[in-house]
């Protein structure tokens, strides 16, 4: 079976064509500025030259189109027509509390997708667009919806509600949900395929690292509680995100700088974190650039970045009792050997160890424990798309 995978943006969208037979990938791509000018797409074909197609895109209908057309394209497509596609599997990132699982696409299942445009009124929409083209363009082809919250739904009540009113959740569904599910999901499943362990017998710390960052606490399988909150605000600071703050702050801010609603929303979503703190960059390396060159503000948000690190992990250990694996994913995880190597120094009160010369990599899956830790530590890389493809698999069949 060939799988489709499809993550829709509000101007963009990635694409991962699957042979599940091995999991390779056929041809992976992305299309630009979807409704704006200087659209174009991006198709990488396995073992066939980069293809790069400026044209017209007004909507995500022509921008999928466009991607069937270059998959099945006599010279650098990779499949003879699109009837060897056996199912789309679309990344939707909030399914609320109403899908707790991988979900066949249906006109119910987009309508209540729909309902949820209010928990997520950047990232449901695009979402919705990229179903509802694939569905008119591949009628008779199952559409497969994967959730962002999904691997979070195990969470207990104590640990998703806020010390609010009661009747706000129950009214507008104002709780934690967490996100970044699909890698959390990924790599704690490969780390117990490493040892030869059932999930279910682990108890796991995963630490999805980037530009959005989350942390998650995995008790026999299940997700225990998170980092990320309502929004994907809440939690560590982030490149540009604020991450946990004092919420009487918003309103001592606004008042002080005459900021709309809107203005501070932004403020705590785009100008804060490593860029706010640092003034140099929401991008790691560039912040760890300056530091090297002894910008104070930079090593402070790097500090920062790693301080609360530790503090998750440390308060995660203590609820799930115990730790046996801890994981680094993502951008920042997978290819920074100082932050890994920071936040594991501070818990060696765990007899957690590393070998920190075979820390000294970036972007490949290692274990990077050494001899006498009690928890192994890996570094694995994530795989949301095979993830995805997985699941829109394994529920098609």
């Amino acid at each position: 079976m060939k799988i489709l995978v499809l993550n829709s943006g509000s101007s963009s969208l990635k694409y991962q064509l699957f042979d599940m037979t091995d999991e390779s990938v056929l041809a992976k791509g992305l299309v630009e500025r979807i409704g704006l000018e200087g659209s174009l797409l991006t198709h990488r074909p396995a073992n066939k030259e980069k293809q790069v197609i400026n044209t017209d895109i007004p909507d995500h209908t022509t921008a999928i189109q466009l991607v069937l057309d270059a998959l099945t394209n006599p010279d650098y497509g990779v499949i003879s027509s699109m009837d060897e596609i056996g199912a789309v599997g679309h990344r939707i990132v909030h399914g609320g509390s109403v899908f707790t699982e991988t979900t066949i696409i249906n006109d119910e299942v987009v309508a209540e997708i729909e309902k949820l445009i209010p928990l997520a009124p950047l990232h449901n929409p695009p979402g919705i667009a990229g179903i509802k083209a694939c569905r008119s363009i591949l009628p008779n082809v199952p559409q497969v919806a994967v959730f962002d919250t999904a691997f979070h739904q195990s969470m207990p009540e104590v640990s998703y509600i806020y010390g609010l009113p009661y009747e706000y959740f129950e009214k507008y569904g104002i709780r934690r949900y967490g996100f970044h599910g699909t890698s959390h999901r990924y790599v704690s499943h490969r780390a117990a395929e490493i040892l030869g362990e059932p999930l279910e017998d682990l108890k796991m710390i995963t630490c999805h690292l980037g530009n959005g960052s989350s942390i998650a606490a995995i008790d026999k399988g299940k997700v225990m509680d998170t980092t990320m909150g309502f929004t994907p605000l809440e939690g560590l600071m982030m490149g540009t995100r604020s991450g946990n703050v004092d919420p009487a702050i918003i309103s001592f801010i606004m008042e002080k700088e005459n900021l709309t609603i809107k203005e501070v929303d932004e403020l705590l979503n785009k100008k804060s974190g490593f860029l706010g703190v640092s003034g140099v960059s929401s991008d790691l390396r560039n912040v760890e650039e300056a530091a090297s060159e002894g910008n104070y503000h930079a090593q402070l948000a790097i500090d920062m970045f790693y301080q609360k690190i530790v503090r998750f992990i440390g308060a995660f250990v203590a609820e799930i009792n115990g730790i046996d694996v801890l994981v680094f994913t993502a951008g920042i995880g997978e290819n920074s050997p100082q932050m890994r190597e920071a936040v594991c120094d501070k818990l060696e009160f765990l007899c957690l160890f590393i070998d920190k010369e075979k820390n000294k990599f970036r972007g490949e899956e290692r274990e990077i424990s050494r001899p006498g830790s009690k928890v192994k530590v890996f570094v694995i890389p994530t795989n949301e798309e095979l993830m995805i493809a997985r699941d829109t698999a394994t529920l098609v069949k």
